[in-house]
């Protein structure tokens, strides 16, 4: 799966609850822009991580989940496939998903010390949701948000204070998915990620996940 002239190593992380009739060919075909990218013929081809300590791609049927710890070479190619990638995820999964992305410029770590500090790293970290549909989207959407506020704001204050806190988070979330109700009945839904995505900012390192 090794790529020529690869600016990035970038790591795809998530686990995708699936329907009870998804197969692993439909897996398969769901993750196909992917495994097409890392020159691959199949998924079981391109299943293996760049790194032998990451599980890389696994489907398991007996509890219908579909896990991912994998990193492949690539460059700012790979953002095209993602969004394709993620349309399929949606016709399988049966719940809402994150899945995080993260994009680690090799060439900033090979530069010589002198020259790091004149240069800047273009690491980048994209979190994408996908759903069986745009509710349940939003619903994982609104949950990794609680769990951010929550853990952000108990430095300063008792959880039990906070409850007005997430009230108003569920109030704005309730009001995105009304507006968004009100749009459709305009015209045909549109098919998409329901994703949004967050720089790390330069020389920032988000770990590895390694299970």
């Amino acid at each position: 799966m090794s790529r020529y002239n690869t600016p990035f190593e970038i790591h795809v992380h998530g686990q995708v609850s699936l329907r009870g009739d998804v197969t692993f060919e439909h897996v398969q075909d769901a993750l196909k822009p992917i495994w097409k990218y890392a020159g691959a013929r199949s998924l079981t081809d391109a299943a293996g991580s760049f790194y032998e300590d990451e599980p890389g791609i696994r489907f398991d049927a007996q509890d219908h989940v579909l896990q991912m710890c994998w990193t492949i070479e690539g460059d700012d190619d790979f953002r095209q496939v993602l969004d394709e990638m993620c349309m399929n995820l949606n016709d399988v999964a049966i719940t809402g998903a994150a899945i995080e992305v993260t994009f680690y410029d090799t060439e900033f770590e090979d530069e010589d010390e002198d020259e790091v500090s004149d240069a800047e790293s273009r690491d980048d970290f994209i979190m994408l949701f996908v759903g069986p549909d745009p509710a349940a989207i939003m619903q994982v959407q609104r949950d990794l948000l609680v769990q951010d506020v929550i853990s952000l704001m108990e430095r300063h204050f008792d959880g039990a204070e906070l409850g007005g806190v997430v009230a108003a988070v569920d109030q704005l979330f309730s009001q995105r998915f009304n507006d968004l109700v009100n749009s459709l009945q305009l015209g045909k839904p549109p098919r998409g990620t329901g994703g949004g995505n967050s720089s790390m900012g330069h020389g920032g390192r988000k770990p590895r996940h390694l299970h």
